[in-house]
């Protein structure tokens, strides 16, 4: 979206105007789906977070100062609307254990040819507590400090969780990619 467009649609949203409001969610709702989709067990709890988040949004684009992405500042008001549910229902029961294998070595491993989705898929099925790490780290780019700050939480927890998340994907991956390869092993 043209900036001077998204700037008055913004300068309305504040002016509580619908059509400026209809006009946001139109454009930004399929993209933020996709933020509240990794934060989410299913499609109905992530369209319940996209529309809590709209209405936190909405509420306070006022504060909204015109610098930097407003992308991101949505993105991040969908993330934290997001972890508020998790933190009110009780889901994150984070362990506090060392975990001594190094990021990068993960990291390698977890590189393979496997389609978005089904990693997606795989991301949701995590416990809820590695999900949370997992996405808020490697999707959206915190730092375990910030983590730790928004799940109150230390950053050994945060770096804990992490790699427990990542060990269980790995695994994931490999009994995909074992299947795929007997798949065509048969053929």
């Amino acid at each position: 979206m043209e900036n001077q467009k998204l700037e008055q649609i913004i300068k309305d949203c504040i002016k509580g105007k619908s059509k400026a409001q209809e006009a946001l969610y139109v454009a930004y709702a399929p993209k933020l789906l996709g933020v509240c989709m990794r934060y989410s067990n299913n499609r109905s709890e992530a369209e319940d977070n996209l529309q809590d988040g709209f209405l936190k949004i909405f509420k306070h684009i006022k504060s909204y100062q015109f610098k930097g992405s407003f992308e991101g500042w949505m993105r991040r008001i969908m993330v934290n609307t997001a972890l508020e549910k998790f933190r009110k229902a009780k889901h994150v029961q984070l362990v506090e254990e060392p975990w001594d294998r190094e990021e990068s070595e993960m990291e390698n491993e977890l590189k393979s040819d496997i389609p978005l989705d089904i990693l997606l898929n795989m991301i949701q099925e995590l416990p809820n507590r590695y999900q949370l790490v997992f996405n808020l780290y490697v999707l959206d780019g915190y730092t375990h400090r910030e983590i730790a700050e928004v799940m109150q939480i230390s950053v050994g927890t945060s770096k804990s969780n992490l790699a427990r998340g990542r060990a269980i994907l790995k695994h994931k991956i490999g009994e995909y990619l074992a299947k795929k390869e007997n798949k065509l092993r048969i053929c």
